[in-house]
């Protein structure tokens, strides 16, 4: 076996350890000295053993300590109903109450010029040179305290410059949500769409998280509309080993006449 696979018997071995439950959750998995020793491998290959796990999401390292088994948090869930977001305010923070827990959140905002992609969301016109035209912000969500997701948003600045919500999280209106912050300057919101995708988490994402490297993260990319027009556009990423996305559906149809 050349030196480039000597890795995959040790990691494939250690993996069935862990899935087994002969090592739990919390053990602390062989050093890189140690798996050198006992394999007559290579540093390079000791640590490659060590990083897939990593990446496979089975262990997680810690600075000065070592390379343990991971504990697999229990799965729980978040609210995307759209009806929730229609009684006004944040719709975390009422999920996370109504659940006896606190939801808070971190926030940065800033103008910006929209990319592309976030251009054909939005239904916005090419850009007047590197003029904002959108008002970005990135968020921390916390439950308890702890980080629970990420998001960032996008509004235009067509409708929001000059107002008192053109500022997501400060002002007289500060934090009530895209269907109460609207309402104050006249607009209606009346339906969101969201695209649901999976994939690797970033390491920027893995660290605002506190997750591992290899985690899978759900991605939702969701747009408010006033009718036709959209207002508001947003990545949100979600932990998939942590959180389940619970969606639901209003009826409003009338009964029809026989």
């Amino acid at each position: 076996m050349d030196e480039g696979t000597r890795y995959l018997p040790i990691a494939d071995a250690l993996r069935r350890k862990i899935v087994s439950g002969e090592l739990a959750e919390g053990d602390r998995l062989p050093s890189t000295p140690e798996i050198e020793r006992e394999y007559s491998v290579s540093n390079g290959v000791a640590r490659k053993v060590l990083n897939t796990l990593i990446q496979e999401g089975l262990a997680i390292a810690r600075t000065g300590s070592g390379t343990y088994v991971r504990s697999r948090p229990q799965l729980d869930y978040l609210v995307c109903s759209w009806h929730r977001n229609a009684h006004g305010g944040s719709p975390f923070k009422a999920d996370m109450e109504g659940r006896g827990s606190s939801g808070t959140w971190d926030f940065d905002s800033r103008t910006a010029t929209a990319s592309s992609a976030v251009r054909e969301r939005l239904a916005l016109e090419e850009p007047e040179g590197d003029a904002p035209d959108v008002m970005q912000t990135d968020y921390l969500y916390r439950r308890d305290g702890a980080p629970a997701q990420l998001a960032t948003s996008w509004e235009p600045l067509r409708l929001t410059r000059g107002t008192p919500i053109v500022l997501p999280e400060e002002g007289p209106h500060a934090g009530l949500g895209v269907v109460e912050r609207m309402r104050q300057i006249g607009i209606e919101v009346t339906h969101s769409a969201d695209y649901v995708s999976a994939r690797l988490i970033t390491a920027e994402e893995a660290r605002a998280l506190a997750a591992a490297k290899g985690d899978i993260v759900l991605v939702r990319s969701r747009t408010y509309y006033a009718d036709v027009q959209p207002v508001e556009t947003a990545d949100i990423v979600t932990p998939a080993d942590r959180y389940r996305l619970l969606y639901g559906t209003s009826m409003w149809d009338a009964q029809w006449e026989s």
